[in-house]
């Protein structure tokens, strides 16, 4: 008897285990919103890496690169090689350097000896000079990239980058080119990150990261917060709370570089692809905005057919990835949205079955901070993006987690996208704790400018449980899981209908999954657009 209590006891066990380890899927949805309750000793240790600390110092000597980094092209055939050579420059009397003293040149190939193809690209510098008494001006390196193409799929190249007539070359380095565009061809693991800065969190965040081994890196904005800083290197949590006296929003420039420095040990290996954040906005003198931003990251706008580097496009595999501007025009006449139209219209799901849509601040979020600040953008452009059956869609901007159910137009529908925000990455502004919904928590709707236009959109709910008003009085039903802690996300796309979404939290070992799920595709019955006659094919 008591061996027969022992078998059913066990029997048990085993159900409940794997009820407990079966992972959900947006099929099972839509699901009831759920808040994990916040652990007060995660906040407060959001503090910047000083610049003493070895990792961000600058280690080579004269003209040898620096600030490593490779970044994808629109197909699997070409990839961008950027960096820095030379010591950039802050002070009352800083003299540019000349980037045509340093030629720009790749040495790569399949094997590590010898590097059989050689390449050529473009540097730039750029400045940052403010005619304000007392505030110090900078100048960059030399930046550095350069396209590498006719590169085979899912090979392993190695490559050196830098000027051998000095000769001032890296070392060798290497990186593995994504896979042919195909239903049934992904890179394994994509890791997606978002308001990264550069404190102690992020050094846990990108361990993280680096320890789940991604093919690949898309960083969902706000980059270094060099705009939380004088140009003497005086920072503060909040610059309007503490600077409001500036006759121009500071930036401390050398942020830029500390980041670089940090972030080679990955990027240059794992492809990076960043959109920009309101951080990298950055407005100085004669109105230039995103200026370091665009100068020192290589972007595929080109290849994608875009006229900017705050909007672009580009494949990874079986996955068409949109990466969109919300500082830049996006209403139906500007040329964000007609490049979009022709881009979706292009998209050839047969190929590229998986649609997936990144931007910074976030369409649905029940937070209270940025609480619909874009809603003139969700407005203008979220008919577009659901009538083509965009699957997913990443941002940040709020410090915080949050994975919606499948919604358009604030309500749930089994054919619109899956909204995750991933503002979490450790930047020193701290998480986003409180929640828009709770008592007291709502904002005043005229507390909401459009964050680029100034205009606004947001009025009350006029359907559903929160008709009448402009907050949810509960936890919206959009929201399927919100959680205020640090960490980032890994997508593992399985096949043409299958994608795995894993987060994990910095508080956990990088193998402790904080939420996952897996994202289904239902092409039958959500129907999109007609294909255009040739799609997007590798050879565009």
């Amino acid at each position: 008897m008591a061996s027969l209590l022992y078998v059913i006891s066990l029997s048990i066990i085993f159900k409940v285990a794997t009820v407990r380890c079966k992972i959900p899927t947006t099929l099972d949805g839509p699901f009831d919103p759920v808040t994990v309750p916040f652990d007060s000793s995660l906040r407060g240790k959001a503090v910047d890496l000083p610049d003493t600390d070895p990792r961000v110092q600058r280690r080579v000597k004269g003209f040898e690169p620096e600030q490593i980094s490779v970044t994808l092209s629109a197909t699997y055939d070409s990839v961008w090689i950027s960096w820095i050579t030379g010591e950039s420059q802050i002070g009352y009397n800083v003299k540019p350097l000349d980037p045509k003293t340093v030629s720009s040149i790749v040495r790569y190939g399949m094997l590590r000896y010898p590097l059989t193809h050689a390449a050529r690209g473009y540097s730039l510098v750029y400045n940052q000079f403010y005619p304000f008494k007392g505030l110090q001006n900078y100048t960059s390196g030399i930046i550095h990239h350069v396209r590498l193409t006719g590169l085979k799929p899912s090979t392993l190249y190695y490559y050196r980058c830098g000027d051998p007539s000095i000769p001032a070359m890296s070392d060798i380095f290497f990186f593995k080119t994504m896979p042919v565009s195909a239903p049934q061809s992904y890179p394994e693991r994509i890791a997606i990150v978002g308001d990264l800065g550069l404190t102690y969190n992020t050094t846990t965040t990108i361990s993280h990261v680096i320890s789940n081994k991604p093919d690949l890196v898309l960083l969902i904005g706000d980059v270094t917060y060099a705009n939380l800083y004088l140009t003497n290197g005086t920072s503060a949590d909040c610059y309007t709370c503490s600077f409001s006296d500036t006759p121009i929003h500071e930036t401390y420039q050398l942020r830029w570089d500390y980041w670089g420095r940090f972030m080679q040990n990955l990027v240059s290996k794992v492809p990076i692809m960043v959109v920009e954040g309101n951080h990298e906005e950055e407005e100085q003198v004669e109105n230039q905005t995103f200026v370091a931003y665009s100068s020192r990251f290589a972007f595929p706008s080109k290849e994608s057919g875009s006229p900017s580097t705050l909007y672009y496009s580009f494949n990874a595999g079986g996955i068409h990835f949109i990466m969109l501007g919300a500082y830049i025009a996006y209403n139906k006449s500007a040329d964000q949205y007609k490049w979009l139209e022709r881009d979706l219209a292009n998209v050839d799901r047969t190929i590229t079955p998986w649609l997936v849509v990144a931007w910074h601040p976030p369409w649905y979020s029940s937070y209270k901070a940025h609480y619909r600040e874009v809603e003139c953008m969700r407005v203008a452009m979220e008919e577009l993006l659901y009538s083509y059956g965009v699957d997913i869609v990443f941002n940040g901007h709020i410090h915080a987690y949050e994975r919606s159910n499948r919604v358009y137009n604030y309500t749930l529908d089994p054919c619109g996208p899956v909204y995750i925000t991933v503002g979490d990455g450790g930047n020193r502004e701290k998480m986003a704790i409180t929640h828009a919904d709770e008592p007291g928590n709502c904002p005043e709707p005229s507390t909401t400018p459009d964050s680029y236009t100034g205009s606004f959109c947001t009025t009350n709910f006029t359907t559903g449980p929160a008709a009448g008003k402009f907050c949810w009085d509960r936890q919206p039903d959009y929201s399927a899981l919100r959680e205020s802690s640090f960490g980032h996300g890994i997508l593992e796309v399985k096949n043409a209908t299958w994608a795995l979404w894993t987060w994990y939290r910095n508080q956990d070992s990088h193998s402790e999954a904080g939420d996952q799920i897996y994202i289904v595709r239902q092409p039958d019955m959500c129907p999109v657009h007609p294909n255009a006659a040739e799609g997007w094919s590798e050879a565009r």
